[in-house]
């Protein structure tokens, strides 16, 4: 058996799916969070299974070294997830400033 990029890269997003799955089944995540990940996964997946979407895209792309795209592809998503992280985060810091001076306002009633 050879070992290349695209059957680690198939491994990995077999085994980062699973514990995705494991992670929601254990409600340790929850699934609307889990959607991104396994979305994620499943276009690993894809992308890995058949060395021909990534030549193609790679040469659509101008990539002298087409498996480069595959953690290009990754880079790029994690910036896109670590942004979707931010905003969420921000949008709960709001809400826990304005419960906290709502419960302040209660106590001095």
């Amino acid at each position: 058996m050879i070992i290349n990029v695209y059957s680690i890269s198939i491994f990995f997003g077999v085994a980062f799916l699973l514990s995705i799955i494991q992670l929601v089944r254990k409600n340790r995540m929850q699934e609307k969070y889990s959607i991104l990940w396994i979305l994620m996964s499943a276009i690993l997946l894809i992308l890995s299974s058949s060395p021909f979407f990534i030549n193609t895209i790679a040469a659509w792309l101008d990539i002298k070294n087409p498996p480069s795209l595959l953690f290009l592809f990754g880079l790029v998503y994690l910036l896109v997830y670590n942004l979707h992280v931010t905003v969420v985060i921000s949008k709960q810091s709001e809400k826990i400033t304005r419960l906290t001076q709502e419960i302040a306002l209660s106590k001095m009633k």
